[in-house]
């Protein structure tokens, strides 16, 4: 009987036969490279997800930078067109105010007389760079605002200046505050006139900023002369257009009428600048005198320390010296 058992036992011991052992190994082996076959397909993934991020992260930087490229790019051509606009307050700046022949007021034996006035003055800077140059010059004070809070304060320092009032012009998209409009009543504009001669006791003249829809409007012109003669106070067309009615209007009021004849800076470029200084001094040698205005600018003090040996050949003077006889 225990010879039997130990048959039976050693016939149940042929289940872990080579055979099946060899069937173990290979189930095995095909296991792992079902194994390695999906680690490396995951693997691939995984590569392929961070690829494709990076690709659209990059694209999408790409994207942004073009964006802001795209945008910086606009803001340069609308700043382009802001000054374009700017430029179309002005008409021909060599031609004579309106386009009219100018009489000639030339003394024998006398030089011509140029007033020079500095428009935009608003800070301290402007104020030394122009007293620099060493000429006879007439600086023209922009109102306070936020912006430029003390030039009634630097204004008050000068013997002699003007206000460089705002007023409303047909495209410029800039405005100062407190603009005149072409809508506004009379008693708004003395009110705002008044508030100017207090802010500015000494001023004598004022001078349009921008204003080309503002003094070609015969009624909104009548109401600003009535409030200036109020208060004293002369104006001096910057003739930001041709279309102007300030002398029709100050004619009415029996104010003697004074208009630029050309504006320096028209262009921003050095060597334009002093060609326009050049033809400034030929319109005070043949008419015995000229109106010429611009503005602080680099370009523009440059030009004029460049040009004293031209005016030589003329006086240069403030614009009240022009303006009484």
């Amino acid at each position: 009987m225990a010879a039997t058992r130990k048959a039976v036992s050693k016939k149940s011991g042929k289940k872990t036969s080579p055979k099946n052992r060899f069937d173990l190994q290979k189930f095995l082996h095909y296991f792992y490279w079902v194994l390695a076959i999906v680690s490396a397909l995951g693997a691939a993934g995984v590569v392929g997800f961070y690829a494709g991020y990076n690709q659209a992260r990059d694209e999408s930087v790409c994207v942004i930078t073009k964006h802001k490229k795209e945008t910086i790019q606009l803001r340069k051509e609308l700043q382009e067109l802001s000054n374009q606009t700017a430029k179309h307050e002005y008409d021909a700046a060599s031609k004579p105010p309106n386009g009219l022949k100018k009489s000639v007021e030339k003394v024998a034996g006398q030089k011509g007389k140029l007033a020079i006035i500095f428009d935009d003055v608003s800070f301290s800077g402007d104020v030394k760079q122009i007293k620099a140059l060493g000429i006879p010059v007439t600086m023209s004070f922009l109102p306070p605002t936020s912006g430029h809070p003390n030039s009634a304060r630097l204004a008050s320092k000068e013997p002699y200046y003007m206000v460089h009032l705002p007023m409303e012009a047909m495209n410029f998209h800039a405005p100062e505050k407190s603009t005149l409009l072409t809508t506004d009543s009379k008693a708004k504009i003395v009110e705002r006139i008044q508030k100017l001669k207090k802010l500015f006791p000494n001023v004598e003249y004022i001078n349009n900023h921008t204003g080309s829809k503002f003094t070609s409007d015969e009624s909104a012109m009548n109401k600003l002369i009535f409030a200036l003669r109020l208060e004293k106070v002369g104006f001096i067309d910057s003739r930001t257009t041709a279309e102007s009615k300030a002398k029709k209007v100050m004619a009415r009021y029996k104010m003697p009428y004074i208009a630029r004849d050309i504006f320096l800076d028209h262009d921003d470029d050095v060597e334009t600048i002093k060609s326009q200084i050049k033809k400034a001094v030929r319109i005070a040698k043949k008419y015995g005198k000229c109106v010429a205005i611009c503005h602080p600018h680099k370009s523009t003090l440059q030009a004029l320390q460049e040009s004293k040996l031209l005016f030589d050949d003329v006086e240069l003077v403030r614009i009240d010296k022009l303006t009484r006889r």
